[in-house]
């Protein structure tokens, strides 16, 4: 709709690609050449894919090019600076956001490169729009706060056809005008920007937290990737599929962990050379291979990274129990959540601790176990735990005659002082 009216507006010519031309980059690349286009609206993973051609073949620059807009999915920042390589410095490029129920466009945001990293936002409401953003109680959310969002004005449709029920449920009416709730997760910065978090559909309930996919996948974006899918694996793992080629699994855990809280860390990573998408250039999910769960460290007895001293042996044993993984050798320097371990069996860790070392949350709490999460690191501070704990204490027995006396003995007998 935006191609085709935009172009009748501006008595432009648009150019159309044959069935299934979408899929084909290196038609695509052509015919942006050649008919020497001049505004291009497509999904950010189809650019990246796009970007990815052009420095394989090197493809000339597309130099006509005067506007480019990504919408349909997450902008990260170094996309925009890889399209920037492959356009003119003239060239807009804009993030643009609207569901179908809203005729598509509803915000949108010129990007601009000297501002900002990570997350590009999705901008403010065009003109005869209106945008809310509510928590799940229907109530409108404070600045920085996510929420669902809602939208108001003359594009949004009057309802599905012959499905009155899910009409109802996405429809409603707030101070007499309609508004269409999207199901999108969103927040607004102090500017006025609205920023992209996920769907609400997409949140993911692990071990009694509820956690947001979409969260995960922006602190990832900041690592400064190219794209990147989060999704839950089971009944204890988080998985994170990554697109890349050079990227080091252990950088990337390092980021989360120095970003996220520990229950929302990936327990694996899967690196792919491509994420797969379907016929709309978005990641298709379903065709997302299943992660080897079988990924526990395991060592031979004579490398450097098995337990090397007492307090090692211990931890180490203690881990296999929580993790139910005995006859197994776990690496000193391996993190709990890199091998399944979660924020639940973290605590039964933390509590076979306490009970084998004779220590409560008052001698030593749970935060430095989290912090440091390896057997070696543990074996330390448990080590501390130990040197304190063994300080000897001055304990005597005593007859009943010789303890203190209660304070109501002690009131009686020294009365007349007290009076006095």
């Amino acid at each position: 709709m935006l191609e085709i009216l935009g172009a009748l507006m501006l008595g432009a010519t648009l150019v159309m690609l044959h069935p299934k031309g979408n899929m084909d980059l290196m038609y695509i690349a052509s015919i942006l050449i050649d008919k020497q286009i001049s505004f291009m609206f497509a999904v950010p993973t189809s650019i990246n894919s796009l970007c990815d051609l052009i420095d394989e073949v090197q493809l000339p620059h597309f130099y006509a090019m005067r506007s480019l807009c990504a919408g349909g999915d997450i902008v990260a920042a170094k996309l925009t600076k890889r399209i920037r390589s492959i356009v003119t410095s003239n060239c807009l490029i804009w993030n643009g956001y609207g569901p179908a129920e809203t005729t598509i466009f509803c915000t949108c945001h010129r990007i601009d490169l000297m501002k900002g990293k990570g997350i590009v936002p999705i901008g403010q409401p065009l003109p005869n729009y209106r945008c809310l953003i509510h928590d799940e109680f229907g109530q409108q959310v404070i600045i920085g706060q996510q929420g669902e969002l809602l939208i108001g004005g003359v594009g949004v449709f009057a309802g599905y056809l012959g499905r009155d029920e899910l009409t109802a449920t996405v429809l409603v009416e707030i101070e007499d005008e309609t508004y269409y709730k999207t199901g999108d997760l969103v927040r607004m910065d102090s500017n006025g920007l609205i920023y992209y978090i996920g769907r609400k559909d997409d949140q993911i309930k692990l071990h009694g937290q509820r956690i947001e996919a979409g969260e995960i996948e922006h602190c990832l974006l900041d690592a400064h990737i190219a794209a990147c899918v989060v999704m839950k694996w089971g009944e204890d793992h988080l998985v994170a599929y990554v697109q890349g080629s050079c990227i080091n699994e252990e950088d990337l855990r390092k980021h989360c962990r120095s970003r996220l809280p520990p229950f929302m860390i990936p327990s694996m990573f899967v690196v792919l050379d491509q994420l797969p998408l379907n016929t709309n250039g978005k990641v298709d999910r379903q065709c997302l291979p299943a992660p080897n769960c079988s990924t526990l460290d395991t060592l031979k007895s004579n490398t450097v990274d098995a337990p090397q001293t007492e307090m090692e042996e211990n931890v180490h044993a203690i881990w296999c129990e929580v993790l139910q993984c005995t006859g197994k050798k776990i690496s000193t320097n391996t993190g709990f959540f890199t091998i399944g371990g979660h924020s639940l069996l973290f605590i039964k860790l933390y509590h076979h601790y306490q009970s084998s070392f004779n220590f409560d949350n008052h001698t030593f709490s749970i935060a430095p176990f989290l912090q440091q999460a390896t057997i070696a690191e543990h074996a330390k501070l448990l080590q501390k735990i130990n040197l304190v704990t063994a300080k000897p204490k001055a304990w005597q027995s005593l007859h009943i005659s010789e303890g203190n006396n209660s304070f109501t003995e002690y009131f009686q007998s020294n009365a007349k002082v007290l009076i006095l």
